[in-house]
């Protein structure tokens, strides 16, 4: 099911693509989480701001399905996560979420390429396609160079670009980023921040990005800061 319009600004319009309503969390008796609601568009680029403990990367998870909420919803593109059986919502993540983390969590043992096309090969897309894709878009990336290297051989921007490869591997419609830049040099980390939005406007993504980097969040199109577990200000 699609999510309907749900705003026009001239000739572009916008739809919801993530909604979260009274998102709940805790970890024993600390809550982390005091009551999430929180729409976002579809094409927006959301930096996610806040002190640590603020509950930053728990909404990430718990928004990008990996964790699940101790009460209320997730809707992603018309569907609502928790009505989902874990099959099924790990096939919805393979399909419609990409994820790019801090420590770019590349599997040691597998070139560039094999890494960028792990999302597809799980999702059943056969090897030719896969490798044709993972090719293209390393390409794109300025890594053509690299398909056949394995992790320990690429520097770290690197590494992070074939990170974002691989989270746009199954073309999905959200990527999910929990502190992308916070491993790379100043270089690096202005690089990584343009890419995004570069991304944004040839692949039509929507990014949410939990960031410590002011530069980052400046850039956004709109910025969500947390404390003590909830939203205040957005």
């Amino acid at each position: 099911m699609r999510a309907n319009i749900s705003t026009e600004t001239g000739n572009r319009y916008y739809r919801t693509m993530i909604s979260a309503s009274n998102i709940h969390k805790s970890f024993g008796s600390l809550e982390v989480l005091k009551g999430i609601d929180l729409t976002i568009q579809q094409g927006e680029v959301v930096a996610v701001v806040g002190k640590s403990g603020a509950g930053k990367t728990t909404l990430l998870h718990i928004m990008g399905s990996l964790d699940k909420p101790d009460r209320g919803e997730v809707t992603i593109h018309g569907t609502c996560l928790q009505k989902l059986s874990n099959n099924e919502l790990s096939k919805f993540r393979n399909r419609h979420i990409g994820f790019i983390f801090q420590f770019h969590q590349l599997l040691p043992e597998f070139s560039a390429l094999e890494n960028v096309m792990m999302p597809a090969l799980i999702a059943g897309i056969p090897n030719s396609k896969a490798r044709c894709r993972g090719e293209e878009l390393l390409d794109f990336l300025g890594l053509k160079d690299r398909l056949t290297h394995k992790p320990d051989e690429l520097s770290g921007g690197e590494k992070q670009r074939v990170a974002v490869a691989r989270a746009l591997m199954n073309q999905p419609d959200v990527i999910f980023a929990d502190e992308p830049s916070g491993s790379l040099d100043s270089s690096n980390k202005k690089e990584l921040h343009q890419l995004f939005f570069k991304l944004r406007e040839e692949f039509k993504q929507t990014f949410v990005i939990v960031t410590h980097d002011e530069s980052l969040a400046k850039m956004s199109d709109r910025t969500i800061q947390l404390a003590d577990g909830r939203i205040i200000t957005t």
